[in-house]
């Protein structure tokens, strides 16, 4: 019997193999996929708890014989897992270039047509910051890979769980959001995101197409206007102060030596984020008959603030 372009021999697609799944999106990802009925074979550097539905794999992208196995009995690919900050060049070559070689090797090696790579808008600029570059040449290997792939590059993602934008909701419940130079961004719920890689699993018609998803805000979001309303669903009266370059760039050096290697706000992420254009592209968003977002991002906002509180992140 010969394989169909849905996934294993004639069978539709059923398991996925994911890595990052022990991140912020990946996590929800896999709840998302396991309530709509999907296996899951996911990828962990440590122990994890037995849960239904879910095969923990022990390895990581750097070890090629654990993707070997990931992708055992796997019909698709889910490709979430990269380095948003690195000291580096070289640091995000290793995980998000020669990283998703080695995932494209084994869904070859391990008969697998379908791949989903989540990539970033970073990847639309990537002279700019050396994580842009990064996840650029990451969508050129899985373009040239001959797979069934599509590529998704979210904007800025927020949601519970999530570390990066809970930043931004620290600043505004104190009163005082500090912002890059004046621009525009566009912004995802993590669970829309999710509904969107879903939808793009089995559909044929997303085969090598590149999606730029986001809440619907169709100019995106200026960031003080932003940072205004992540303050009033937080109850909060939240001033703004724009930082010119100069001033980020000076943050950064003195958070390198504070901080060191585990500095945030390194120089590629304060590149990164004084580019005033990060929303989405029109004609890059996915098409409607696929996928809409549903959740509206002042109702995301207050929820995530929510369940932050709730964990005691925030008071």
């Amino acid at each position: 019997m010969s394989k169909d372009s849905s996934g294993r021999r004639g069978d539709r697609i059923r398991t996925l193999a994911i890595t990052g799944g022990t991140g912020f999106v990946g996590g929800h990802l896999m709840r998302a996929a396991r309530a709509q009925g999907y296996d899951l074979r996911a990828l962990t550097r440590g122990w994890r708890p037995p849960e239904e539905g879910v095969d923990w794999v022990d390895g990581a992208l750097d070890r090629p014989e654990s993707l070997a196995k990931l992708c055992e009995r796997s019909d698709a690919v889910v490709h979430v897992a990269g380095l948003i900050n690195g000291s580096g060049r070289e640091a995000f070559e290793a995980v998000n270039v020669t990283g998703t070689a080695h995932m494209i090797d084994a869904a070859r090696a391990g008969g697998i047509r379908r791949f989903v790579l989540i990539s970033s808008l970073a990847a639309r600029e990537p002279n700019l910051s050396e994580y842009g570059r990064s996840k650029a040449r990451a969508e050129r290997l899985v373009a040239a890979s001959g797979l069934d792939w599509t590529i998704i590059r979210p904007p800025a993602v927020y949601g519970p769980g999530d570390r990066e934008t809970f930043e931004l909701f620290k600043m505004a419940s104190r009163g005082l959001v500090a912002l890059p130079p004046r621009g525009r961004f566009s912004v995802i719920h993590v669970e829309d995101l999710c509904r969107l890689v879903l939808a793009v699993i089995g559909e044929p018609e997303t085969y090598a197409e590149t999606y730029e998803p986001d809440d619907g805000q169709g100019e995106g979001w200026e960031h003080r206007h932003f940072a205004r309303t992540l303050g009033r669903v937080l109850g909060k009266r939240t001033a703004t102060l724009a930082m010119p370059r100069f001033l980020m760039h000076g943050a950064s050096r003195v958070e390198r030596l504070v901080r060191r290697g585990n500095a945030k706000l390194t120089a590629d992420r304060v590149r990164y984020f004084c580019h005033p254009d990060w929303v989405v592209t029109a004609r890059n968003r996915p098409p409607e008959a696929l996928w809409t977002p549903r959740i509206r991002t002042a109702t995301g906002l207050k929820e995530t603030a929510d369940w932050y509180r709730e964990q005691g992140w925030l008071r």
